[in-house]
């Protein structure tokens, strides 16, 4: 048996002395391109796989409002005496879609920006990916996030599954689903992650209006007006994010909040019986991270950037230029779980925080008692 074993090894090894070296090298690369095929096949299949689990929880929005368009002059050639002749405004319907959102409940809660919803004069409308459309009942606008929670009156939708953004990756990849530009209804877009707590200032032209957000994802895949209020999912088709805003100055350059915020807020409304009780400070803010602060001999923090009239922020006497560097003895910085908003979320109306703010190089002691947003 054991001269059998050593007959065997001698002849595989006088195999591959006499084997031509091209065809081990062909053997080799063929192997490679099977590996390289098969590789490709699975990122496509996890795609697709994620696509169809999560398209039909993304949803159009679109506007129904009544404006008049102003009164004007015209010039009447006939009239010399008079040849201006005043044209009194007309009344203007305006129906267009103009946002995304996506499904999370299957009682009628949809995700999507507030930016979308903003006009309080407006009725708003859903379009489900079976082409059937619900009258927006009740809006619940987040004032810290530029989220909106809407109600629509069925109980049989898909709601999306929510993932964790706290564990994201860069290069990972994503989807983006929405309306872009308004027109074309269920658009996937693919990427990677780009970066992560990034600050933006979201909206668009199109949708005209812009807010102030931080920590947000960055991608590359396409996202466009109309776009805000879908979902980036990753490829095992969970929602990562909530698509918010496009940058003007750059290509394939993209932001999503992150869904752990779309998960703070649901339980928000929840716990508040179906409304967004978030306490008011009264401030409109730029962060400053680690490098900008180390650049600009300033400390890590929350930059005021405008005071709210009558807000608890002016009645402490907070001002422009302030930098707010601790809420209860808790640092302040451009990350998720020490953001300004995250800070807040933790509190309740009429709590008195504790503050402290570095102005003209000094660190100065506040307090704040929060209220109620309007």
């Amino acid at each position: 048996m054991k001269k059998l074993i050593i007959i065997l090894l001698v002849l595989v090894g006088l195999f591959i002395l006499i084997s031509p070296p091209g065809q081990l090298s062909k053997r080799s690369k063929s192997s490679s391109s099977v590996s390289n095929e098969v590789k490709v096949v699975d990122e496509e299949s996890a795609t697709i796989a994620a696509i169809d689990k999560s398209i039909p929880s993304v949803v159009t929005i679109s506007i129904d409002k009544t404006t008049t368009v102003p009164s004007s002059f015209e010039i009447d050639p006939f009239n010399p005496f008079s040849p201006f002749k005043q044209v009194p405004g007309k009344e203007q319907k305006i129906e267009q879609n103009i946002g995304s959102g996506f499904i999370v409940s299957a009682d009628g809660l949809i995700i999507t920006n507030k930016h979308v919803v903003s006009d309080t004069e407006a009725t708003y409308k859903v379009l489900t990916n079976n082409h059937k459309t619900y009258t927006v009942e009740h809006i619940s606008r987040d004032p810290l996030n530029d989220l909106a929670i809407l109600k629509i009156n069925t109980n049989n939708l898909i709601p999306i599954q929510l993932g964790d953004s706290s564990h994201l990756k860069l290069g990972q990849h994503v989807i983006a689903i929405g309306t872009p530009l308004g027109q074309f209804t269920n658009t996937v877009t693919s990427g990677i992650i780009s970066g992560l707590g990034r600050g933006i200032d979201a909206g668009s032209p199109f949708e005209q209006f812009v807010e102030r957000l931080d920590n947000v994802i960055q991608t590359d895949a396409a996202i466009n007006p109309g776009n805000s209020g879908g979902a980036l999912i990753n490829l095992t088709g969970e929602a990562i994010g909530v698509n918010t805003a496009v940058s003007a100055q750059g290509q394939n350059i993209g932001f999503a909040i992150p869904i752990n915020v779309v998960k703070d807020l649901l339980a928000n409304f929840n716990k508040a019986g179906g409304t967004i009780e978030r306490p008011f400070l009264g401030i409109r803010y730029q962060m400053i991270t680690r490098e900008n602060a180390l650049t600009n001999e300033v400390p890590e923090g929350a930059r005021v950037i405008e005071i709210i009239s009558g807000s608890p922020a002016q009645n402490a006497d907070l001002q422009p230029e302030d930098i707010i560097v601790e809420f209860e003895g808790q640092k302040i910085k451009a990350e998720y779980d020490k953001t300004i908003q995250k800070r807040l979320a933790a509190h309740k109306i009429g709590d008195r925080l504790s503050v402290k703010i570095w102005r003209d190089g000094k660190t100065i002691d506040k307090t704040i008692t929060l209220e109620i947003t309007e």
